[in-house]
């Protein structure tokens, strides 16, 4: 996992929307893919969308808990999370392909991994401060 560390891992959603609303413009995200009969007799359909929103959340998961090591790695990790952002946003309200809600969703995530990035980098840092410091009063 060491080889993750300096890659926002968010950047795989964002590719793989981009090559389906680019590359396969007559894929729809929003069409059905398949569905599951639910234990309440209901059927819950599952599309492109859905799948690729889910993903992203488990890849935000992995980036949170990448974001709790400190280092030169993790500074770099988060230059590059805001630098993704950037670029999602700039495409959201650029081009007419991203404007929808799926890729609306994808860009707050992304803004989400990299305020948590910061804001628990910024508080691990102050904690080593914090007991570098108590260590030093104790001496």
């Amino acid at each position: 996992m060491n080889f993750l560390v300096g890659f926002p891992l968010l950047i795989v959603p964002f590719a793989i929307y981009n090559m389906i609303v680019f590359l396969l413009p007559g894929l729809s995200l929003t069409d059905p893919l398949f569905s599951v009969h639910m234990l309440s007799g209901a059927d819950m359909s599952f599309s492109i969308s859905d799948l690729l929103l889910v993903f992203s959340i488990l890849l935000l998961f992995v980036e949170v808990m990448k974001s709790t090591r400190v280092g030169t790695r993790s500074i770099i990790d988060h230059m590059l999370s805001l630098l993704l952002f950037i670029v999602m946003m700039a495409e959201f309200i650029i081009t007419a392909k991203a404007a929808t809600s799926t890729f609306l969703i994808l860009t707050v995530l992304c803004l989400v991994d990299v305020i948590a990035g910061f804001s628990i980098t910024i508080r691990a840092a102050q904690r080593d401060v914090s007991v570098d410091h108590l260590r030093e009063s104790q001496s």
